[in-house]
């Protein structure tokens, strides 16, 4: 892979081939993240699974403690009492046949989905379109519930979606580069800790393989697997 001036010069920061315990990685990702905004900082963990087995898929939500920095705009079916939960909860844009519209009209102004279990017979209609941009509510993440505040209130305090990708890789932001240090640790070994707790019974062998940290425009940093713990 051919490296741009810019990489060549940060990877002369640190030892590219060698992995860092996560506290020291992190200390890495903030030194090397030199963009003019403030980047995310992204894990990624290569995990010894195969998610085309279904006893092998590795999903779920995970709540940061310190949030991802990132303001979340929250889309929630509901009706009556429950639409108006989730308005004096926080939500962007609440609606039931006319949010419907709008979604298949192309207008998706929102990052996450959230539907009361009364909603799923409207709400599976878009499937085709809040499917494969991970929107749809799934009862499994908690995003088709009667909880409208507590979903809401989640998903706006940093609550992050996980999802093994076909190579067995996860990855997320785990907050900005101008957390304190501290702050990255803690979210990063929460998520770490949820992935560890979402082990399919079918993963054999070793199951986080590689971890790496970067910085939006960063490079990778390696992590030692055995620091994940703490």
């Amino acid at each position: 892979m051919k490296l741009g001036k810019r990489l060549k010069a940060l990877r002369q920061a640190y030892d590219f081939t060698k992995a860092y315990p996560l506290p020291e990685a992190i200390r890495l990702v903030k030194a090397t993240a030199k963009a003019k905004f403030d980047e995310t900082v992204e894990i990624a963990m290569n995990l010894g699974i195969d998610p085309r087995h279904a006893d092998q898929m590795v999903r779920g939500m995970v709540g940061l403690p310190h949030g991802t920095g990132k303001t979340v705009r929250v889309a929630v079916f509901a009706r009556g009492p429950k639409a108006e939960e989730a308005l004096a909860a926080g939500a962007d844009i609440v609606g039931a046949e006319d949010l419907a519209e709008k979604i298949q009209a192309g207008e998706i102004n929102f990052d996450r989905c959230i539907a009361t279990p009364d909603m799923m017979g409207l709400v599976g209609r878009l499937g085709k379109i809040l499917g494969p941009r991970g929107l749809m509510p799934n009862p499994r993440l908690g995003t088709v519930t009667m909880d409208v505040k507590g979903a809401v209130a989640a998903a706006k305090a940093g609550q992050v979606e996980f999802r093994a990708e076909k190579a067995g890789i996860v990855h997320a932001g785990i907050g900005k580069v101008s957390f304190p240090e501290e702050k990255l640790l803690e979210n990063a070994r929460a998520f770490v800790d949820a992935i560890q707790k979402a082990k399919p019974a079918g993963a054999k062998g070793a199951y986080v393989k590689k971890v790496s940290l970067s910085a939006t425009m960063g490079p990778g940093i390696r992590v030692d697997v055995s620091s994940l713990a703490g």
